[in-house]
């Protein structure tokens, strides 16, 4: 038995939002496994491409990921040979992650389709929608 509060609930939004998320994360990305890409991989490109070199440190906090998950992926993708790792030259305990040039092609070809697949899952909305929704999300900031 749903009444107005539970359907209005903070709960019910979590659950509504969870669903929303995985549907999303479902559409976006689904080229990614057939050029042997992972969502991870793809989300240090971006960064990487878009900011430049840096500190594994930084990255992290970049691609909001975990440092073993990350340790896993920059491997990974260094063994591929997408981006290069050396020794930071301001302190030898960090290390520097870059793109090489085969990782700055690879996130130059996924990233048109990448970007249609992102017009396609929103284009649900208007664009009032999406600027409504943005401002609403923007909120959730402030419990950082």
């Amino acid at each position: 038995m749903n009444t107005n509060w539970e359907r209005n609930s903070s709960v019910h939004l979590q659950i509504v939002l969870q669903k929303a998320v995985k549907i999303i994360n479902s559409k976006i990305g689904k080229d990614f496994k057939e050029k042997g890409i992972t969502t991870s991989q793809f989300s240090v490109l971006d960064v990487l491409y878009t900011k430049g070199e840096m500190r594994i440190c930084e990255l992290i906090e970049k691609v909001l990921s975990t440092s073993g998950n990350i340790t896993v992926v920059i491997k990974n993708m260094e063994n591929r040979g997408w981006l290069y790792k050396t020794v930071s030259p301001e302190d030898k305990r960090a290390f520097l992650v870059g793109l090489t040039e085969e990782g700055k092609k690879l996130f130059e070809n996924l990233l048109p389709q990448h970007k249609s697949e992102i017009e396609n899952v929103y284009s649900i909305l208007t664009s009032e929608e999406k600027k409504k929704l943005i401002e609403i999300l923007k909120k959730f900031k402030n419990l950082e």
